[in-house]
């Protein structure tokens, strides 16, 4: 096991520092987590939905359950069969307290409902800012790029409409590379 941490631990080091060096990869990672995160959020909700309304299903047949049992009891008193009148009244009982259970079971799936949505709201939010993060790095890295390529070419500040052409094919190789980066990157941390 030592060798798989330290090679491990070497591969978690040579990503922090590749990261590091292109800042603009480490805001692509940082959204393609917070896409994660939100994506397993919203099945979370998902399944605690379908939770909740298997639960109110099983609640509404325990009152059903307790109301047939209900009548049963006043049947029997009715009819002076007090044996039976007791033995009902005890399975009625013990369908209101299973009753009870299942509402706070319920009660516990709702405030779990709340709380994702609440995270859910909040990864969305947070996902918003890295984006725009991201997208105003990759503006002034391109335009630092630009101004560079101007700079050692001796080409003029002008531009024309040769040159905006260029710099928008120029900027979607570079986000198609820099994705195509990012997924090597994933595939051999994968491995």
């Amino acid at each position: 096991m030592g060798l798989f941490d330290d090679l491990s631990r070497f591969l978690e080091n040579r990503l922090e520092e590749f990261l590091r060096n292109n800042p603009h990869l480490e805001l692509e990672a940082l959204l393609e987590q917070l896409r994660e995160q939100e994506e397993d959020t919203l099945k979370l909700v998902a399944d605690l939905q379908l939770q909740e309304k298997r639960s109110q299903e099983e609640i509404l047949a325990t009152a059903q359950e307790i109301q047939r049992w209900h009548i049963r009891v006043q049947k029997a008193k009715s009819a002076g069969r007090e044996d039976l009148a007791a033995a009902a009244q005890e399975r009625e009982a013990a369908l209101l307290r299973e009753g009870n259970q299942r509402w706070g079971h319920m009660q516990g799936l709702k405030e779990r409902i709340n709380q994702s949505k609440e995270l859910l709201q909040k990864i969305q939010v947070r996902r918003q800012e890295v984006q725009a993060k991201a997208t105003e790095a990759q503006t002034i890295r391109a335009k630092a790029q630009s101004q560079q390529r101007l700079e050692t070419n001796g080409w003029s500040n002008s531009t024309t409409s040769y040159s905006s052409s260029f710099d928008d094919l120029e900027e979607k190789f570079r986000r198609w590379e820099t994705q195509d980066e990012l997924e090597k990157l994933k595939r051999q941390m994968g491995k």
